[in-house]
C-alpha cells in the first residue's frame, strides 16, 4: 500500500497495482517503509512543515534550515521547491558511529533516537552523510533531534505527517521495494525526468527517494558515496591505533557507571526518605 493525499495518491496506487515489476522485491527480508518525494509536484506550500511541527508539539514558525525544532523543511532553489528530512539509510552512519546505541535502523525502516541512552558525544552529527541530526546547544540537558519518519505512527498504520498534509501528491509512503519501483517506473516513462532517482544508491541506499526534472546538484543535493558509510569507515578503522579502540570502550564503560551511580543514589534514596537526593550514592547530605 502506498499513502498519499489528493487524487495524485490514487494515481500513484493504481501505477503500481497494474504492470510488470521493475525492481527486484525485498525477498528473504522483512520489508521496510520508504518515502518517495517527487520535486516537481511541490508548490512550496509548507504543509508538510506544519504538520511535522504540529504533530511534535513544535512552534509553528517557519524554519529555512533543519533544526531541532524542524524536522523537514522546504528550500527554494529558483523556482524549485525541495524538502530536507533524514535520509533513513538503510545502513545509517549515525548509528553505527554511535558508541551506546542510542540510534538504530529499525526492522520497519525508520532510523530513531533513544535519548535515554544518548551520552552526548555528537559522534552522529559529524558521521551523518547528509547533516540531518541536529542538537540542542541552548538546553541545559541536550539532546540530538531528526526525524524517525513518524515510526509509532506507521506502527499503527498511519501515515508520516508530512505525507498525511501533502495537499499534491509530492510525497508518498509505502513499501521501500514498491516506492522505489514507483520511482523507477515514473523516471522510465515520462521524459521530463533524469533518470537517477537519489536516495537510490547515495550511502548504500536509503529509505528516503527524491526523483527531479532537475539535476540534484543544482537543488543542493549532496554527493556522498555509493558505498554505506559504515563499510568504508570499518575498512578505515583497520588503521586506527588501539588508543582510539581503547578510548571508545572507556567511554561506554564511563556512561554505564555513572548511570548505575544514578541507579544507586535513586535506591539510597527511595530508602531513606528523609535524606536529600544529590544524585551521588552514598551521600551525607539531609534536609534539616
Amino acid at each position: 500500500m502506498i499513502w498519499s493525499m489528493g487524487t495524485a495518491g490514487e494515481d500513484a496506487r493504481r501505477s503500481i497495482i497494474d504492470g510488470t515489476s521493475i525492481v527486484t522485491k525485498e525477498k528473504g527480508m522483512e520489508r521496510t517503509r520508504a518515502i518517495l518525494v517527487d520535486v516537481t509536484k511541490c508548490i512550496g506550500c509548507r504543509s508538510c512543515e506544519q504538520a511535522c511541527k504540529e504533530r511534535h508539539g513544535f512552534p509553528k514558525e517557519t524554519e529555512a534550515k533543519l533544526s531541532p525544532t524542524a524536522f523537514t523543511v522546504i528550500e527554494e532553489h529558483g523556482d524549485k521547491y525541495v524538502r530536507r528530512m533524514c535520509m533513513h539509510c538503510q545502513d545509517p552512519a549515525c548509528a553505527s558511529a554511535c558508541l551506546v546505541g542510542a540510534l538504530k535502523k529499525t526492522a520497519a525502516g525508520p532510523v530513531t533516537y533513544d535519548a535515554g541512552k544518548c551520552i552526548g558525544c555528537r559522534y552522529c552529527l559529524v558521521a551523518c552523510p547528509f547533516s540531518v541530526p541536529r542538537y540542542e546547544w541552548t538546553k541545559l540537558v541536550p539532546y540530538v533531534k531528526k526525524c524517525d519518519m513518524c515510526a509509532e505512527q506507521q506502527a499503527k498504520g498511519q501515515a508520516p505527517a508530512c505525507v498525511e498534509a501533502c495537499p499534491t501528491g509530492a510525497s508518498l509512503v509505502g513499501w521501500r521495494d514498491e516506492i522505489l519501483e514507483l520511482a523507477q517506473r515514473t523516471v522510465l516513462t515520462d521524459a521530463k525526468y533524469g533518470t537517477h532517482i537519489y536516495g537510490s544508491e547515495e550511502a548504500g541506499g536509503t529509505s528516503v527517494f527524491f526523483i527531479s526534472d532537475v539535476p540534484f546538484e543544482q537543488l543542493g543535493f549532496v554527493a556522498p558515496p555509493r558505498q554505506a558509510m559504515p563499510t568504508l569507515s570499518a575498512a578505515a578503522l583497520g588503521d586506527v591505533p588501539t588508543v582510539v579502540l581503547v578510548g571508545g570502550s572507556l567511554l561506554a564503560g564511563l556512561y554505564w557507571i555513572s548511570e548505575r551511580r544514578r541507579e544507586v543514589a535513586r535506591a539510597e534514596a527511595a530508602e531513606n526518605p528523609g535524606r536529600a537526593w544529590t544524585g551521588q550514592p552514598g551521600s551525607d547530605d539531609q534536609k534539616h
